[in-house]
């Protein structure tokens, strides 16, 4: 694993929502493009790697998530659906439109078959890592395996299941906590706080993820220990990544305090900007139903208020640094990084 690390010490955080057009411009500046897997079909897996394999031989990352699907709670769905109807009537969208689901796949047998297809060089796991028989396929393929840790009891135990690497999420990364061995986001560690603690705790690479958005960034992580660093809000104002007009101008607002942490979307705790819906509904609420399903019963709302130009309801990922985030290519970003990271490589 050192070797591609040493190869492409910047890793682009696998994001729903932005495709191989990202992938394949961190890949041919160098870094290492990743595709997020959990809202994709095997058939869009598929499609999207060969994208990748058409314009670069680099190698890329594909990433899927470790959640054990809940267990149907109608009384549970019946108070959310209940919660979320003043806004129905607003949107003027009937409550019949709510759909079940939240169109976040585990990694699964179906999964699996598709990395056995595709040999992809690396495939990294989000929420642990999937069940050993599942495990030992994707290392039978020869993919190097990564996934993320919250705190120093996850880096650990991922090192005892023969990860390749560790990904040190700091609190203040965007989008979902890679969280496993606990429930409390209030507890997890920002990252200066993690990374040296987890370096000091495994003995395999680690790679640090946490607003890391420019040169800075980078040199913080690498003297602290990280062998790469992994970066997703930077890339939201890239063209190549396929975020909403709405998206792009949130991300181009944001200040440091913007940001919180809330369950309301998906059911699990994640970053993302502020919206109308988390500052009167959350931004954590018990009412939400367990991950993924949450998401069924408040897209046909998002919907209705992102076609009127509105985000009240929009998934904002974004990690605290959103104001460092600059509209530029997506190749250029990643040189720029790479430029310090090889600095300290050299160290």
């Amino acid at each position: 694993m050192i070797d591609l690390l040493t190869q492409a010490p910047v890793i682009q955080a696998p994001m729903v929502g932005s495709l191989s057009p990202l992938v394949i411009a961190v890949c041919a500046a160098g870094g290492l493009g990743s595709l997020a897997c959990a809202a994709l079909s095997p058939d869009q897996i598929r499609r999207e790697v060969v994208a990748i394999r058409a314009e670069t031989a680099a190698p890329f990352n594909l990433n899927f998530f470790c959640h054990t699907p809940p267990t149907a709670d109608a009384a549970k769905d019946a108070a959310w659906l209940d919660a979320l109807a003043p806004y129905y009537a607003e949107a003027d969208v009937p409550l019949t439109a709510a759909r079940r689901g939240g169109g976040r796949n585990p990694f699964d047998e179906a999964a699996c078959e598709v990395v056995e297809e595709l040999c992809p060089p690396i495939v990294s796991f989000h929420f642990g890592l999937p069940e050993a028989a599942l495990l030992t396929r994707v290392r039978q393929t020869g993919a190097r395996i990564l996934s993320s840790a919250t705190t120093v009891a996850e880096a650990r135990w991922l090192e005892a299941q023969g990860v390749d690497a560790i990904i040190a999420q700091g609190n203040e990364a965007g989008g979902h906590r890679g969280m496993f061995l606990t429930a409390d986001s209030d507890g997890q560690p920002g990252l200066f706080a993690l990374l040296p603690q987890i370096v000091d705790a495994v003995t395999v690479p680690v790679i640090a993820a946490g607003a890391i958005a420019d040169a800075r960034g980078v040199r913080a992580a690498f003297a602290l220990g990280a062998r790469a660093v992994q970066v997703g809000t930077a890339y939201l104002l890239t063209p190549q990544a396929g975020r909403s007009a709405l998206h792009r101008s949130a991300i181009h607002a944001a200040r440091d305090e913007d940001t919180r942490l809330t369950n309301l979307y998906t059911g699990r705790p994640a970053r993302g900007l502020l919206t109308r819906f988390m500052r009167e509904q959350g931004p954590m609420s018990t009412l939400a139903p367990a991950f993924p399903l949450a998401t069924g019963a408040v897209d046909p709302v998002r919907a209705a208020f992102e076609a009127k130009g509105r985000d009240d309801f929009s998934m904002l990922w974004s990690g605290q640094a959103g104001g460092l985030a600059r509209e530029q290519d997506a190749g250029v970003l990643t040189q720029h990084l790479l430029a310090e990271a090889r600095r300290w490589q050299g160290a």
